[in-house]
């Protein structure tokens, strides 16, 4: 599956929600969305906190779900290509240096 069908897959769950309605009590703005996307990369560091491995994988797949979920849509309603953004930042990156 490729980024644009996640993509469809995001909205057709939110919209099914009713998220995208004007009186919705979950408003789906670029704001209230990252704000849930560093929530739920928290949520990823809590498998980790106090061990180097998480006892159960299950559970970060679904965090880590509930992450790239969060990203797609800030992305989507920012009207930001994600796949074209992270190739862009590849392209920089391996320009960059990174001292030690």
């Amino acid at each position: 599956m490729d980024i644009k069908q996640l993509e469809a897959a995001m909205h057709a769950f939110v919209e099914n929600k009713g998220w995208y309605a004007p009186d919705s009590p979950k408003p789906q703005t670029p704001k209230n969305l990252a704000i849930s996307l560093v929530l739920e990369a928290a949520e990823v560091l809590e498998h980790f906190q106090w061990r180097e491995e998480t006892p159960d994988k299950t559970e970060l797949a679904g965090e880590l779900a509930d992450v790239m979920l969060y990203l797609l849509q800030l992305a989507s309603i920012s009207e930001i290509d994600l796949g074209q953004a992270v190739l862009d930042k590849l392209a920089k990156n391996y320009t960059r240096t990174w001292d030690e």
